[in-house]
């Protein structure tokens, strides 16, 4: 019935909009071209109208009353275009423009565009936009990119393939949402998590902080992570591979291939390799001898990772009857061996995950079913499975002997097969009353039932209890804005998740709502405001476990949080050869029912659980100087503080004395830096070299809570150094490149003590051709 409500006023406004869409008119696109490269930041004149194309050549005008028009397109480096073009209204006009290169020295250039990022970062949320393509070269992936951004700390617990959790001005795990081009990443399933997905597979990677926009369809508490993927081309290739220490693979495959008549193939294929063999200091004890060493050296034995995905894709593009028409599936598989526990006191020799993702995909987006109305939909089932393997009966320590321990494996003995069967559908209708008012509604529904048994045990009762949830989010939204000087959107979101674990079926209903605003002072000095009070449900990882090292607590409440970001961004250059872009925002956060990660009793396992409240204070800084071009440097800072505001604990009559203390195990102040070197038309003309270095610092913090004395523990300060040499051959076709990673081979660590690989080295190759 609350489906049937949500549909029944979509219908209606659709109605209601298509009243005002009698006059005629009609739309120009297409893809501009210099040669046969498609051309970013061509300026095209129709009219007295003006726009940008965008990052794969492609630019539109929309509601053109004129059968006849002028086209007149300029671009650097391109004699200018003149066109005389007769349009057909009623319909959508599609048409393709090549200019030619012009030879001529330019000695005064007017830029009139902005590239997508810049776009993305000059919206009124507090958000930064990654350039995904500036790090093909790197042996990246979508988290190591992100743990450059001023505000993030990615927290791995090992090598290639760990566990991570991402950390966005002080919130991390679930409260942080992913999204692959606007389509929620939570079934995605093990295969895909944005530490085995490469940098290349990105064009670009929004970092919403606090604040999500209403058309994400989030439930996020703290944030959203956005991996926008590469659509500039569209018959291409480009295909990478790596290796290095620790006997680590990394491959990476894009291609495209479409027709004239807008019949499109595309595909992405990545795979990881690593035997994580890196060395450890642990406290070990021979487990024949007890003969023991608090501080040894051994290397891991059995921490061996490797994936491999595709994602294939057919369909129309720039059709009448769609901008995009595709559908697709997304294979997977992954191979896990599981070294340690949440912490390294415990170690295994034996016990393994495997997993896959099986998902068929669409994806429907048209612009102006009528005028000014944009339809996206979306919608994907993952039929894929995860094993959990612990089948041998016996106990390892950390020199890699191992001795008989029962009947009980090495933690819990099973060979648990199961499948999460998840699945998502998304919608989002936009509408542009004219150029300053617009608005918005999105809906997204989910669901997760839980279904397996042990082949060990077949008859076990409990993998036959339920473990369903059933998600919906329903969002509407309203734009006004003037181009280039103010900005300002309010929303509304009304979430409804029903859960049914164990004996327990509960539902849970909430609102929330928020505001976003930008203001440009000067053209190059903007100012950004927002606010929102979100809410966010228990995920079913969290409410189930994930059957490895996250405990189940069916007990959990949603939480819910008030956010207040403010913010100023500040470009401008010094006798044009040195240009600074600086920016910094303040954040305030108070949480109520906050979930957070504990040890369970015994301190084997993690386990989700609520804190009455959670208070947040942060800021964080970035800056960035460009000399000409062939110097960069920038870096950002970030200091942020989580304070217990639950003033009474479960079975303790007095004021708990954990009241008004720092949150333990969460990184508070940290920073990175970063410099490259760029060496143009080296040895040869078209070749490039590019040398670079960055810095990585998390002061130290505390493991456990900091009242409470010698029981506390520290997580020591870290410093990493990485340095990196690019050299890109025949206008970037061929590359090569170099890394070597925390060179002085510093200890690190990121959750719970696990410590993280010491000094590495790899090589990238990668090939590039466009046409």
């Amino acid at each position: 019935m609350q489906f049937t409500k949500i549909w029944a006023i979509v219908a209606l406004l659709c109605c209601v909009l298509t009243s005002y869409a009698q006059e005629q008119s009609t739309t120009l696109k297409g893809i501009i071209y210099l040669g046969n490269q498609p051309l970013h930041g061509a300026t095209i004149s129709i009219n007295g109208q003006k726009t940008i194309s965008d990052e794969r050549g492609a630019y539109q005008f929309k509601a053109l009353k004129q059968k006849t028009v002028d086209v007149v397109i300029t671009a650097i480096g391109a004699e200018t275009f003149n066109k005389n073009l007769n349009l057909t209204l009623g319909t959508a006009n599609t048409h393709n423009f090549t200019l030619t290169k012009s030879n001529k020295e330019i000695d005064e250039v007017e830029v009139l565009g902005i590239t997508k990022v810049q776009e993305v970062n000059r919206q009124a949320y507090n958000v930064t936009a990654i350039d995904a393509t500036k790090l093909y070269n790197t042996t990246l992936n979508i988290a190591g990119a992100l743990d450059k951004v001023a505000g993030v700390r990615v927290r791995e617990s090992g090598g290639v393939g760990s566990n991570f959790n991402l950390s966005l001005n002080g919130f991390s795990g679930e409260h942080v949402r992913y999204f692959v081009d606007g389509v929620p990443m939570d079934n995605f399933g093990s295969s895909f998590q944005i530490n085995n997905i490469p940098i290349n597979l990105a064009n670009r990677v929004e970092v919403y902080k606090g604040v999500v926009p209403m058309w994400l369809g989030s439930d996020a508490l703290g944030g959203a992570i956005n991996i926008v993927t590469d659509d500039r081309f569209r018959n291409f290739v480009d295909a990478s591979y790596s290796y290095g220490s620790f006997n680590t693979h990394r491959t990476a495959i894009n291609a495209a291939a479409t027709t004239k008549n807008g019949l499109t193939f595309q595909l992405n294929a990545f795979q990881n390799y690593s035997d994580n063999n890196y060395k450890v200091t642990v406290e070990a004890a021979d487990i024949y001898t007890g003969a023991y060493e608090r501080d040894a050296v051994v290397e891991r034995f059995h921490d061996k990772y490797h994936n491999e995905s595709v994602i294939a894709q057919v369909g129309f593009v720039d059709k009448s009857f769609a901008d995009r028409l595709l559908v697709g599936v997304i294979l997977g598989q992954n191979y896990k061996e599981i070294q340690t526990g949440a912490r390294m006191r415990s170690v295994f020799g034996q016990w393994h995950r495997r997993g896959s993702t099986v998902m068929p995909t669409l994806k429907y987006k048209k612009t102006d079913i009528i005028k000014g109305l944009d339809l996206i939909l979306n919608a994907n089932y993952n039929l894929g499975k995860e094993q959990n393997i612990d089948t041998v009966n016996v106990r390892y320590d950390w020199y890699g002997t191992s001795k008989p321990n029962g009947t009980n494996g090495e933690r819990a003995r099973q060979h648990y097969i199961y499948k999460n069967n998840e699945g998502l559908a998304t919608a989002n209708l936009n509408y542009r009353l004219n150029d300053n008012h617009s608005i918005a509604l999105s809906n997204v529904f989910s669901t997760f039932n839980r279904k397996g048994h042990d082949e060990l045990n077949p008859t076990n009762a409990t993998y036959e209890l339920p473990q369903k949830t059933n998600k919906n989010i329903l969002g509407l939204g309203y734009t006004y804005g003037v181009r280039d000087v103010w900005t300002t959107t309010v929303f509304g979101k009304l979430l409804t998740q029903n859960n049914e674990s164990g004996t327990q079926d509960t539902t849970h209903n909430r609102f929330g709502y928020g505001l976003a605003s930008a203001y440009y002072i000067r053209p190059n000095l903007q100012i950004k405001a927002s606010y929102e009070l979100t809410n966010r449900m228990p995920t079913p990882y969290e409410m189930f476990g994930d059957v490895e090292n996250q405990e189940a607590n069916g007990n959990l409440r949603p939480e819910k949080s008030h956010n207040v970001n403010l913010g100023a961004n500040y470009n401008f250059s010094l006798e044009e050869d040195h240009r600074f872009v600086v920016g910094s925002s303040l954040i305030y956060r108070y949480a109520s029912d906050f979930i957070y990660n504990r040890l369970n009793n015994n301190q084997s396992k993690l386990v989700a659980d609520n804190r009455e409240g959670v208070e947040t204070w942060g800021a964080d800084a970035d800056a960035r100087y460009s000399y000409k071009n062939w110097l960069t440097v920038g870096g950002s800072i970030t200091y942020q503080y989580l304070q217990n505001k639950q003033k009474y604990e479960p079975n303790y009559s007095k004021v708990s004395p954990l009241y008004n203390d720092q949150m333990p195990n969460i990184p508070y102040l940290f920073g990175h830096a970063d410099a490259s070197v760029i060496f143009n038309d080296f040895l040869n003309k078209g070749n490039t070299l590019n040398v670079g270095y960055n810095l990585l610092y998390v002061h130290e913090f505390y493991l456990y809570w900091p009242s409470r004395g010698g029981q506390k523990l520290v997580v020591p300060q870290q410093f990493t150094h990485d340095f990196n040499l690019v050299y890109s051959l025949a206008d970037s076709r061929y590359n090569i490149g170099f890394e070597a990673k925390n060179v002085t081979n510093a200890k690190v660590y990121d959750n719970f003590s696990l410590q993280k690989p010491g000094r590495a080295f790899y090589v990238n190759l990668r090939y590039f051709i466009s046409k």
